[in-house]
């Protein structure tokens, strides 16, 4: 009689599957790997559910050519599908494609970023309280994105030396930030907060959290230590996506709190304080190097605090400085 059972678990990982454990294995973000499944999925569906390996450099380039034209999509939405089936086709199905030459590129928008007043600042802030005030209040003192601002640990907060530590930012580097003395008391109140949450979770048998790269395998009881604990914890235990195994079974883990979670709280918040501009979290970050290069500080200062690696991307600030167009005085004010 066959034995299914372990025909089953002979048989290589499906597609999917092999791109998922891939991407943890080089370490890359949950959101990364998301969005590569999703567009491997579309390239599939797009093709009538052929295998990818019968595919190849024309395929991605027709794809590539459809989301630009028919699909209308940003530049940087096409970049990321491309990327994605590079992926695909050199990490998992060993295929070099050669440089699509032929894609239908997507129009880049040059925009300048939207910035606030310090006092559209303040009123933002007035409009928010609890966590969604202390998460937008560092986002602006201290240039962070938001997942950055998000993921940080309980560890990566020094009181002492007024300083935070933001590890595995965009392009997985390492930086350091100030702590904001305003924000002193109220993240020491904060965590004292989140500390009982956490001791509450231990004792019904949870308190874990996600540990990155092979951190879990090698310190097994620190994923539990309240030094790895999320700052900004979310409200509920849910399962962690990264934990399932092949019967769908997984860690329930207190994760961080949701972006989505401040990207409403701070719409709602510009409606609230009657306010025209489009502004987001990420226009905190925008505001935080414009204000500082008003104040005087030094352009390399503000790219380090900003963890850009060319000061050209950092530049675009002074193009957004309080002083008019290019800091040019209009005639009209000379009459």
């Amino acid at each position: 009689m066959l034995n299914t059972s372990n025909t089953l678990k002979n048989e290589p990982p499906k597609l999917l599957d092999q791109v998922r454990g891939k991407i943890r294995l080089k370490h890359y973000s949950i959101r990364t790997e998301q969005a590569y499944v999703d567009w491997i999925k579309r390239f599939i569906l797009h093709f009538d559910k052929q295998h990818p390996k019968d595919l190849g450099a024309a395929q991605v380039e027709q794809f590539l050519t459809h989301l630009a034209v028919v699909g209308k999509v940003s530049a940087s939405t096409q970049n990321q599908a491309k990327s994605a089936l590079l992926f695909l086709y050199k990490e998992i199905l060993g295929s070099e494609l050669p440089w699509l030459d032929d894609v239908e590129q997507a129009k880049t928008s040059k925009r300048l970023p939207v910035v606030l007043t310090q006092q559209e600042v303040q009123a933002i802030l007035s409009q928010l309280s609890g966590t969604h005030h202390l998460v937008v209040s560092m986002l602006y003192g201290t240039g962070m994105r938001i997942l950055e601002g998000l993921r940080l640990r309980v560890k990566d907060i020094d009181f002492a030396r007024k300083e935070i530590l933001i590890r595995d930012g965009k392009g997985y580097k390492d930086r350091v930030t100030m702590l904001p003395l305003s924000l002193v008391i109220p993240l020491q109140a904060h965590l004292a907060q989140v500390k009982m949450l956490h001791e509450k979770d231990l004792a019904q048998g949870y308190g874990a959290v996600y540990m990155p790269f092979a951190l879990g395998k090698k310190y097994p009881y620190a994923a539990r230590d309240w030094a790895w604990q999320y700052v900004f914890p979310s409200g509920k235990l849910s399962v962690d996506p990264r934990s399932l195994d092949e019967n769908g079974a997984g860690e329930t883990r207190r994760h961080h709190v949701q972006d989505q979670a401040i990207q409403r709280a701070v719409r709602q918040a510009v409606v609230d304080a009657n306010l025209t501009k489009p502004a987001t979290p990420h226009t905190f970050r925008h505001s935080f190097a414009t204000h500082l290069l008003e104040s005087g500080y030094d352009i390399r200062t503000v790219q380090e605090l900003l963890g850009h690696s060319d000061v050209a991307t950092t530049m675009i600030y002074t193009h957004v400085l309080n002083k008019g167009g290019r800091g040019v005085s209009s005639p009209l004010d000379g009459l």
